[in-house]
């Protein structure tokens, strides 16, 4: 069994510090967003090497004496310059000369030589909606197939009385991602690969094949919705499918990230037509209002309700919007200077993708109330037929909205997947490049659709498998990487200046713990479906909580005895830290794990393989009857 300790990269002896870079005096912070048409900057093309911008950090002094052998084997930064993705810079960390440049969003340019100062209102609106995109999309591509499915689930069997779970998701999501969109803008690097090169191999390659499987077997579910989408209106899935293929392929490979951003905005305009299905289906205002901010459950708590509030969790904070959101905003070539914009942009997102999963339940409830389908949730397809029952045209909206909604979701998602597979591989994996630029990465994406395609397209597939397992591995996979996510921003080599402040840490170790709780209730149900889940959850509930407390006093009386301080503080101007990157990964001092992290992560490891092994007994168990 590999060894839990964290992986090292080697360490010259005068490496550079993770301190903060101040700017060259002949750059400045870029000053002005120009409209999306606006003829394009002279700056050097994605394709090339471009010119040093403000945020890169300098190389280390090359006089030092070089790398002991003994170290060199393994270090991470000397794979960089192989057939495959070249370094932006030498002194960066970013792997991929594309990823630097004038950022081109769908809604404006940002040009890499702009200098004068954002003073104006005018002139900040523009800058965000130039940047405005990662976070706006890896939200609204939450509310895909699944997602649909499972608020229309909620909607029908217990009508509004689950909406108090939506309003609590709000800050989970803002917390998760706010950590996501600095580790992508700050240090330049896929989150898959920061997980391999600091945590070891053992973590990288657990954490990335599991993202693999699981983001494959949500790209299938995205095709089942739309097949289920289509059929509402007589169109079989042998002609659905496969021109939904297609179209997500046309617009991933068109070698352009705008036409690419600009496409998945469309597609997220067209969501809003769930805003006159959600009027259309005459909501009651008052209710609404009581349930989003009184707890409970129509009925009683069940075992039901308790795994339909997890599946809403897990639809909504899944672990492919990490990867995802991380390596779109280093495409996108986002840095610190812009980090409180991606910050809005993220908040944006997560009350636009409350506010879609809020209406889908009122809609499904609006479509079954009075009638005997109240608590007889089959599929989306049969909420569709039911709004169709009391309108063609509410039911026409709903199937486009599911449609739509399918689309965003597999884009993004194999997206995520083929962002990761260039990360952990070294090869070229931007959108500013052309298929013929970066075979490996269109062709991974390609790949992954097709097949996924292919399987929806096979008589007696075993769908319903299929769409249980997503479920089975997100809760798997959520809690060690919302741990990864938590380590990585507490790294002053990776985030210097941008570590995480205390209580921000106090607040994602609550996340973690209860994503901890859901995750084992999850699992357990999964592999034991006649277990009572309330129990189950109360029980999980006081062991982390008692766990929780004790790790927290434990680790007090060590630092007390050590007199450590809590979190080491980088005391930098503002400039310096709008222009701190992470230098190159071979640079970085080794991870540093205190006894009780060594723990920790041991205990999470082995709840993850005997869980994983669980699960694929389980699985065989189910598809051989």
């Amino acid at each position: 069994m590999t060894d839990p300790t964290p992986a090292r990269s080697a360490t010259p002896a005068t490496s550079t510090p993770a301190t903060s870079t101040p700017a060259p005096p002949s750059e400045s912070p870029p000053a002005h967003a120009t409209p999306a048409d606006a003829a394009p900057s002279s700056t050097t093309p994605a394709d090339a090497t471009p010119a040093t911008p403000a945020d890169a950090t300098p190389a280390a002094p090359a006089d030092g004496p070089p790398t002991p052998p003994s170290r060199r084997v393994d270090t991470p930064g000397r794979r960089h310059t192989g057939a495959g993705a070249r370094p932006a810079r030498a002194g960066s960390a970013v792997l991929d000369s594309a990823h630097v440049g004038d950022i081109r969003g769908a809604l404006g340019t940002v040009r890499l030589d702009d200098s004068d100062q954002r003073r104006t209102l005018k002139r900040r609106l523009l800058t965000f909606l130039a940047i405005m995109g990662p976070g706006l999309i890896v939200m609204v591509g939450d509310n895909d197939a699944g997602g649909v499915s499972t608020y229309a689930q909620a909607g029908q069997n217990y009508g509004y009385s689950l909406l108090w779970v939506l309003l609590l998701l709000i800050p989970v999501l803002i917390v998760n991602q706010e950590m996501v969109v600095r580790l992508g803008a700050v240090t330049g690097v896929g989150h898959a690969r920061l997980i391999n090169e600091r945590f070891g191999r053992f973590w990288g390659w657990f954490s990335v094949g599991d993202l693999f499987l699981l983001n494959f077997l949500t790209i299938v579910t995205e095709f089942i919705g739309v097949s289920l989408a289509l059929s509402y209106f007589g169109v079989s899935k042998y002609v659905s499918v496969p021109i939904a293929a297609v179209l997500l392929v046309g617009i991933t490979a068109s070698g352009s990230f705008r036409r690419w951003e600009r496409a998945m905005l469309g597609f997220i305009a067209a969501s809003l037509l769930l805003v006159p299905l959600f009027i259309l289906s005459r909501p009651h205002w008052n209710e609404i209002g009581v349930h989003f901010f009184v707890p409970g459950i129509q009925g009683g708590v069940s075992s039901d309700a308790v795994l339909l509030i997890i599946a809403i969790v897990g639809t909504t904070v899944a672990p492919w919007q990490l990867f995802f959101q991380q390596s779109n905003i280093i495409d996108k070539r986002i840095t610190p200077r812009f980090i409180r914009y991606e910050r809005a942009d993220t908040v944006v997102g997560s009350i636009v993708v409350v506010l879609g999963a809020a209406a889908l339940m009122v809609v499904a409830d609006s479509a079954v109330r009075g009638s005997n389908l109240v608590g007889q949730f089959t599929d989306a397809l049969g909420v569709a037929d039911a709004l169709g029952g009391h309108s063609g045209v509410l039911g026409g909206l709903f199937a486009i909205v599911l449609f739509d909604a399918s689309i965003i979701g597999a884009a993004a998602v194999t997206l995520a997947t083929s962002y990761a597979f260039g990360d952990v591989f070294n090869l070229r994996h931007s959108l500013h490049r052309s298929f013929r630029d970066a075979k490996g990465f269109y062709a991974s994406y390609t790949g992954l659709v097709v097949v996924a395609a292919a399987i929806v397209l096979i008589p007696n597939a075993p769908l319903g498998l299929i769409t249980t397992s997503v479920q089975a591995l997100a809760g798997l996979l959520l809690p060690s990487a919302s741990v990864f996510l938590l380590l990585l921003c507490n790294d002053p080599e990776v985030l210097g200046p941008w570590v995480n402040p205390r209580w921000l840490n106090i607040v994602a170790s609550v996340i973690i713990t209860v994503l901890l709780m859901l995750s084992g209730v999850l699992v357990a149900t999964t592999l034991f479906p006649t277990v009572d889940t309330t129990q189950v959850a109360l029980w999980l509930s006081g062991v982390l909580v008692v766990g929780l407390l004790a790790a927290g006093i434990g680790l007090r009386i060590v630092r007390a005895r050590r007199g450590q301080p809590a979190m080491p503080v980088a005391h930098v101007s503002q400039d310096e830290r709008m222009h701190w990157r992470m230098p190159p990964l071979a640079l970085l001092k080794p991870v540093q794990w205190s006894p009780g992290i060594k723990l920790g992560m041991s205990l999470l490891r082995g709840y993850l393989v005997v869980a994983a092994l669980l699960l694929i007994v389980k699985a065989i168990q189910l598809s051989t009857g």
